[in-house]
């Protein structure tokens, strides 16, 4: 057959499949690879007990996935380069561990460790408060919590797949509902695809609205980098157009905006809103390379469906979490109100959806890494970079 499925959770219909294991040895060959697999455990163990892992391993590249925390990507592996950061929340976090009110509205940091998680659906950025309707119809302020609820929801359907064709290719598909009355109803649908003995593999979301009047929605996707590629002298390769400092703190480093430094205790986080150059139909790409240019990390995305980019920057000690954060978006992280006034909070007619596609590349040679920057510098070539020294009305609320 081409192609077959397993579907390892179905809320539904009470089915919960573990373990579970599928790989040549089951006597489906891929062309790509001959060591590859899909396996899927449950962790036991303080904070992490009930978390759903399914790894992905095609061979080369290896990710595991987390159903439980949204299908957000924990950590992985590729050509024996490590994949995501050291973060002090060492291990995966149920959410039923974590209270995103905690510190103020800080509480989603009590899970974050993954090497790339969403940020939405409802909202993202930083605590504040918004005003919504209540049951009553009547406009009432409410509390928003750092980067929102997404993260921490578990997928009630989980699907894993392999398909023979070309290469072989090698999917695990969730489905996570941020959903409750007189608010948000918000489905996210989540592939994670690979090919076989692929440098690579590709997230596939959609985001569907579910209820009955038009709503909207906030996407970004949080993809955290630390060694071997993030180290001091590391630098970020973009197609900038325009580049801003979120604040003060981050205007000090403006005319280092792309270039890392070393781990440094006390630092405080750094972010600079980007506006990237794009190829005619829409795609883009950002490089985060190592000092020596001969290790790499690259996201594709199309700027149509993605049109916001963040670094962030926080390097931190590496006791207290040495990484950087490159964040592709339908927003920048502000207020939700502050982006709604820019115009940039998407919404979805009732039962409308919303499709993304982020794809992330690892280069192990100098040879891959250099092949990025070309690539990169094409798409620079007929746009020469704006570079802010302040912050930026309609990128920062500038009046506190």
């Amino acid at each position: 057959m081409p192609s077959q499925s397993w579907v390892l959770t179905d809320a539904a219909q009470n089915l919960h499949l573990e373990p579970f294991a599928i790989s040549e040895k089951d006597g489906t060959r891929l062309e790509g690879a001959t060591n590859w697999a899909i396996r899927r455990t449950t962790l036991r163990g303080g904070v992490s007990t009930g978390v759903d892992v399914v790894e992905i391993d095609n061979g080369r590249l290896k990710v595991s996935i987390l159903p439980t925390r949204g299908m957000g990507l924990w950590r992985g592996e590729c050509d024996g380069l490590p994949l995501g950061w050291q973060s002090p929340v060492a291990r995966p976090v149920n959410p039923a561990f974590v209270n995103v009110m905690d510190r103020g509205g800080l509480g989603w940091l009590a899970g974050f460790n993954e090497w790339l998680c969403r940020c939405g659906l409802d909202s993202n950025g930083p605590p504040g408060e918004d005003v919504v309707p209540n049951n009553e119809g009547h406009p009432t302020r409410t509390e928003l919590t750092l980067h929102g609820r997404i993260a921490n929801i578990p997928a009630h359907y989980v699907e894993a797949a392999v398909s023979t064709e070309g290469r072989g290719t090698l999917s695990v598909t969730g489905i996570v509902d941020e959903c409750m009355l007189f608010g948000p109803g918000l489905r996210l649908k989540s592939t994670v695809r690979t090919d076989a003995g692929s440098n690579r593999l590709t997230i596939i979301d959609e985001v569907i609205n579910l209820r009955g009047v038009a709503s909207e929605f906030e996407l970004l996707y949080h993809a955290n980098m630390g060694r071997p590629f993030l180290e001091p002298e590391a630098q970020i390769v973009a197609p900038v157009m325009e580049v801003a400092p979120r604040d003060g703190r981050a205007a000090e480093s403006i005319g280092q905006y792309n270039v890392y430094g070393p781990p440094t205790a006390g630092y405080v986080e750094q972010v600079f809103w980007m506006n990237l150059a794009a190829a005619p139909d829409g795609r883009t790409l950002v490089l985060l390379r190592n000092a020596h240019g001969d290790k790499g990390v690259s996201l594709r995305f199309n700027k149509r469906e993605l049109p916001c980019f963040t670094v962030w920057k926080n390097t931190q000690a590496e006791a207290d979490g040495y990484v950087t954060g490159l964040e592709p978006a339908t927003n920048y992280p502000n207020s939700k109100t502050f982006e709604r006034k820019q115009g940039r909070v998407p919404v979805l007619p009732p039962g409308g959806s919303y499709k993304t596609s982020l794809e992330l590349s690892v280069h192990a040679t100098a040879r891959d890494v250099t092949a990025a920057e070309q690539e990169i510098a094409a798409i620079q070539k007929l746009h020469p970079p704006q570079v802010h020294t302040q912050p930026q009305a309609r990128y920062s609320r500038l009046d506190g």
